[in-house]
């Protein structure tokens, strides 16, 4: 499998997770997602879940600043319906990490572990997405803006010639390098295009 080594290079996000333990998916219930992981799931890395992913990675650091992050005890909501823009595709991605869904997920075993009703849409907040636990209700919201990290501006002229099918095979393959330059960028800049708020 051939992938853009700097996906490895990406911070890995650390969780416990008490319903893998209970069921015997992970004797400790610990383990990781990483970049590849969530690449994956979406079948494509962009500057979207690339921001997902970072959002989540900070949001949880923040909320669990000497622990790993509970999967199933994380709160999501977010100021936008989940098909407006790309705040479903956010959300699935932000989903596969914490666990929260909206009403389509895990109700639950005698009573723990539900993971459905974690996840708010349309909701009176001002941030890209509010993440709170729910054992502490301690909660924080996490601003996501890529724009300062600029497309290359050969992108354009590609792009434009592969809407009307005249891009070449190397035009195609120096698109995709210079698409995926760009999330790099992305994940060297993260002080510059995540902020986080306490609320």
């Amino acid at each position: 499998m051939s992938y853009p080594k700097f996906f490895d290079a990406i911070e890995s996000i650390q969780v416990s997770d008490p319903l893998s333990k209970a069921l015997g998916a992970f004797d400790d219930g610990m383990y990781a997602f990483c970049y590849l992981d969530v690449v994956k799931s979406a079948g494509h890395s962009c500057p979207t879940v690339a921001g997902a992913y970072l959002m989540t990675l900070e949001a949880l650091k923040f909320l669990y600043p000497h622990e790993r992050a509970v999967r199933g005890n994380i709160k999501v909501a977010f100021e936008e319906d989940a098909k407006e823009g790309v705040a479903g595709v956010i959300a699935n991605v932000i989903s596969q990490i914490t666990g929260a869904t909206e009403q389509s997920g895990f109700k639950g075993l005698q009573g723990k572990f539900a993971r459905h009703s974690l996840m708010e849409f349309n909701m009176p907040i001002n941030a890209s997405a509010r993440f709170t636990r729910t054992d502490t209700g301690k909660g924080v919201d996490v601003f996501y803006n890529p724009s300062s990290i600029v497309p290359n501006p050969d992108m354009q002229v590609i792009m434009q010639k592969m809407q009307k099918g005249q891009a070449n095979a190397d035009e195609l393959q120096k698109f995709g390098v210079l698409w995926q330059e760009r999330v790099k960028r992305i994940f060297e800049n993260k002080e510059q295009v995540i902020r986080i708020e306490e609320v």
